[in-house]
C-alpha cells in the first residue's frame, strides 16, 4: 500500500485513468463491431457509414493514448478493404 501523499495520489490517478481508458476501449470496440456487422450484412451504405464512425473512434483512441498508432492504422486498413469489397463491382481477373 502507498504510504506517501504523492504515492496515494498516483494510485487515485491510476484508478481514474484506468476507468476512463476502459470506457474508451469499449466504445472503440463497439463501433468496430457495428462496422463489421454491417459488412457481414452486405449493405454497402450502412457499412460505409459505420466504417466512417469506427475510423473516427479509432483515430480518437490514438490521440487519447489508448491505442497505438500502428494498431489503429491496421484495423482501419482492414475495415476499409472489406468495405471497399462490398462497394466495388466484381472484377473478372
Amino acid at each position: 500500500m502507498a504510504h506517501s501523499r504523492s504515492a496515494k495520489k498516483r494510485v487515485r490517478q491510476t484508478i481514474k485513468r484506468t476507468l476512463r481508458n476502459r470506457s474508451r476501449k469499449t466504445r472503440i470496440r463497439t463501433f468496430v463491431r457495428r462496422a463489421e456487422e454491417a459488412i457481414a450484412a452486405g449493405d454497402p451504405e450502412t457499412a460505409r457509414a459505420a466504417f466512417v464512425k469506427a475510423e473516427s473512434e479509432l483515430r480518437k483512441g490514438v490521440s487519447k493514448g489508448v491505442l497505438h498508432m500502428n494498431t489503429a492504422a491496421r484495423k482501419i486498413s482492414r475495415l476499409a478493404r472489406r468495405v471497399k469489397m462490398l462497394t466495388a463491382p466484381p472484377s473478372n481477373a
